[in-house]
């Protein structure tokens, strides 16, 4: 999951992505103050489970 944090006097607004291309895309086109993130998750049980 990809996401943009926009930070502006009206305070703090994010959008979340599926693809990298899609939010880079409209990371291009957005003014402002912004962040681009990837989010990964990670699960798995093997470290969990001792």
């Amino acid at each position: 999951m990809w996401v943009i944090t926009i930070h502006s006097k009206n305070g703090i607004k994010m959008f979340e992505f599926t693809t990298e291309k899609e939010a880079r895309e409209k990371f291009a086109v957005i003014e402002g103050c912004k962040i681009l993130s990837e989010v990964i998750y990670f699960n798995d049980k093997q470290l969990i489970e001792t």
